[in-house]
């Protein structure tokens, strides 16, 4: 597998943490590199155990995130952060909408490398955060075959604990590349195009998924 595809895998399933929410309830005070660190070991471990998943089956992805990760992520600032400075002009339904297609977008995208998780292990770097600090960022390495592959996570600290928002995946952030892409579709056709342009991809990608 090469550091690509093991790139992609790994925005499969640890950036999985970058989804809604459900009511798990755990301690506000966990340290942010102790909740990268169980989060991705309930994640990987869930896929390793269920065939439904390796098997690319939607619906168990979906249940996946939603019951592990979505709990740990701040997706309206994900969003917002991806969408940029049009989001302060969206309607609240629009940005409802532009949620529900992001998280689809992200789950569809990269579901198919579910599959092929076997033997991946996360190292949690020492975290260099002071105690007062409000955002920090978790370092990571994914470890298996090959090269180790660097997996960081952008955090804030709120009321109810720390919630992921972006994810860099060697070297690259993910919300910095969407943001790109989706000014673009706003300048050409407004929010609603962006919507309707996800909505489209995000059917197409479900032509070739399993439910």
């Amino acid at each position: 597998m090469n550091r690509r595809t093991l790139g992609r895998l790994l925005t499969a399933t640890l950036s999985l943490a970058l989804l809604a929410s459900s009511p798990l309830v755990r301690a506000a005070d966990e340290a942010p590199d102790a909740l990268i660190k169980r989060v991705s070991t309930e994640v990987l471990d869930a896929i390793k155990s269920d065939k439904a998943i390796q098997a690319g089956e939607m619906n168990r992805v979906l249940a996946l995130v939603d019951t592990k990760v979505m709990p740990n992520v701040n997706f309206t600032r994900m969003t917002a952060s991806a969408v940029g400075r049009n989001w302060r002009q969206a309607t609240p339904e629009q940005k409802n909408r532009l949620q529900q297609e992001f998280k689809t977008l992200l789950v569809r995208t990269y579901s198919g490398a579910l599959s092929q998780v076997n033997d991946q292990k996360l190292n949690v770097k020492p975290l260099r955060a002071a105690a007062g600090d409000n955002e920090v960022t978790v370092r990571t390495e994914v470890l298996g075959r090959g090269d180790p592959v660097q997996l960081d996570y952008r955090m804030e600290k709120t009321p109810t604990g720390w919630k992921i928002y972006d994810l860099n995946v060697l070297g690259i952030w993910l919300v910095e590349t969407y943001r790109t892409q989706f000014a673009q579709e706003v300048s050409a056709n407004g929010l609603d195009g962006l919507i309707a342009s996800m909505a489209q991809r995000n059917q197409t990608n479900a032509g070739g998924a399993k439910s």
